[in-house]
């Protein structure tokens, strides 16, 4: 038995449809096998509102005095990582901290868009044009030059 989009469009518009979550649908499936569960259901969701894989933010910190190329960085000990440009850093939501395993990436991702200060740390070997080689500083949204949430496996 198929149930095409169309069909299921149209329960949607008879407020007809049937839509169980994948924890629900596991569980129908348990008690009534995959055939019967398949007839009753219309659509299964399987979303989150957690942090997903490939989930992140971009984020432009600005040219610090003197300069530096970042290579390596950490927000509040989460690693970021460093090497799209001089000061532009990509922090994955499901990067863990490196001292909290309860405290990851989309944590320090909230913080700033909470307008909260994170603490920035970011190391460069030092070259002529960024001879810096060390940054600590604490930053917050309004200190930034820009930053991006990319959610390429979401809907």
């Amino acid at each position: 038995m198929e149930k095409s989009i169309r069909e299921i469009n149209e329960k949607i518009k008879r407020g007809e449809v049937v839509v169980l979550t994948a924890s629900e649908m596991k569980e129908l499936i348990e008690e009534e096998g995959v055939k019967e569960a398949f007839k009753k259901v219309d659509v299964v969701t399987t979303g989150t509102f957690g942090a997903m894989c490939s989930s992140g933010a971009f984020i432009n910190i600005g040219h610090a005095d003197p300069p530096i190329r970042i290579t390596e960085a950490w927000l509040d000990d989460v690693y970021a990582y460093a090497g799209m440009a001089a000061v532009d850093l990509y922090i994955g939501a499901t990067q863990v901290s490196e001292s909290d395993k309860d405290f990851g990436g989309a944590h320090v991702i909230e913080k700033l868009i909470k307008g909260e200060k994170v603490h920035l740390k970011a190391i460069n070997p030092g070259t002529d044009c960024y001879p810096r080689k060390e940054l600590e500083t604490w930053i917050d949204k309004n200190t930034i030059n820009q930053a991006y949430l990319y959610n390429p496996r979401n809907c």
